[in-house]
């Protein structure tokens, strides 16, 4: 088994880097402010709101990818890290939909809006857990790897389009990422948002490539034990 350290590097990295966005957001960058002149407390969840969403779409881009490379290869090993991807997808698709629904309850008053990017980023989270029932429900292995790569590759086709839906169609979303809108925000504001992306960027890779060493592990325990019981 191939030893990582830069696994451990970027967790470590990636967990200073996330708390001190983290107080960056609510001691250092300005918060907005209301037409009436209330201060607006809730946009600093988009500090680690888009973080997170950012991160579960890219995640769940190599879910798609290491799909596609089981169907070419038919090599379990590509089953294996696509699997893992989705875990952490799962992860982080759970931390962007309870960070979401606090602003969306703070800002808007509901706990839930079924607009266009809340409606796809749901979808895709239904996914994400479809995915997972689909491999419990298949029991030959092969057939299991196929099944959940091709399910895979379906699936992901809601993130770009969850991504890019209030660019598309009217959506009483905040339009984030936007050149004009990032270039607009004030210094404090855009160091905190970009230092916070990249923490949880690097967050993201950790568990990715801890995970995956793990289920290494329980392989090469998997095979000890049939070899010594041969």
């Amino acid at each position: 088994m191939k030893r990582r350290p830069i696994a451990e590097v970027m967790l470590a990295l990636g967990g200073l880097i996330t708390t001190a966005a983290f107080f960056m957001a609510f001691l250092w960058a300005p918060a907005t402010v209301y037409p009436d002149g209330r201060i607006n407390f809730s946009q600093k969840i988009f500090y680690f709101h888009v973080p997170v969403a950012e991160a579960s779409f890219l995640v769940f881009f190599f879910t798609a990818f290491y799909g596609v490379r089981f169907l070419m290869t038919k090599d379990r090993r590509y089953d294996v890290m696509a699997r893992v991807a989705t875990e952490v997808t799962l992860f982080f698709v759970l931390l962007t939909m309870a960070t979401g629904i606090l602003w969306t309850r703070v800002e808007w008053g509901v706990w839930w809006q079924w607009e266009p990017r809340l409606t796809t980023y749901f979808i895709m989270t239904l996914l994400v857990i479809g995915y997972f029932v689909l491999r419990n429900s298949v029991e030959d292995d092969e057939k299991r790897a196929t099944y959940a790569a091709a399910f895979g590759i379906l699936a992901f086709i809601d993130a770009p389009i969850s991504f890019f839906i209030t660019r598309w169609v009217e959506s009483i979303h905040p339009v984030v990422l936007a050149g004009g809108e990032s270039s607009g925000l004030e210094p404090p504001m855009l160091i905190t948002f970009i230092i916070a992306q990249v923490g949880m960027l690097m967050l993201g890779y950790a568990f990715y490539q801890m995970r995956l060493r793990e289920e290494e592990l329980h392989e090469r325990l998997e095979a000890l034990k049939i070899s010594i019981g041969g």
